[in-house]
């Protein structure tokens, strides 16, 4: 595990040739432990176990259509009727956040129109509120917890 600004889990591992593979829960499956999905994955579970989100509304690797092209968030969050309530989009430590990676985020936005954005690299994390009908953003100190969204 490498040092995040995240809390530490216990996650099920496995040995394929060279490789390790972490078990995603919400993906129901091993993926390529890299540092990316490192941080995808314990930010989910921080989610989960910090923030009171429901399992079972977590959705990492989510596929969407942009502009004719597949692409994937990492984190969709949706609210109990069905409607995403919260992207996060994840880098690996060693990537810093900068303007292009909000502007991936609220890419991805444009197809889903969530009230919460976040970018993290498991050492910085921004959430935005996003303001629709005054066209706003508001940058806050901490994701909510999933009964305040």
């Amino acid at each position: 595990m490498r040092k995040l600004n995240l809390p530490i889990y216990d996650f099920r591992y496995r040995i394929e040739g060279e490789s390790r593979k972490v078990l995603d829960v919400y993906r129901k499956r091993f993926v390529m432990l890299t540092p990316e999905e490192e941080v995808r994955q314990r930010f989910a579970r921080y989610l989960v176990e910090e923030k009171g989100f429901p399992a079972s509304l977590v959705m990492t690797e989510y596929s969407l259509k942009l502009n004719k092209m597949s692409r994937r968030c990492d984190i969709l969050v949706h609210k109990p009727a069905g409607n995403p309530a919260v992207l996060v989009e994840c880098k690996a430590p060693e990537v810093k956040i900068t303007q292009a990676v909000f502007d991936q985020a609220a890419r991805y936005n444009l197809e889903f129109k969530v009230k919460y954005l976040m970018v993290t690299n498991g050492i910085k994390h921004y959430c935005c509120e996003i303001d629709f009908e005054n066209e706003k953003i508001n940058f806050l100190n901490a994701l909510p917890d999933y009964k305040e969204l």
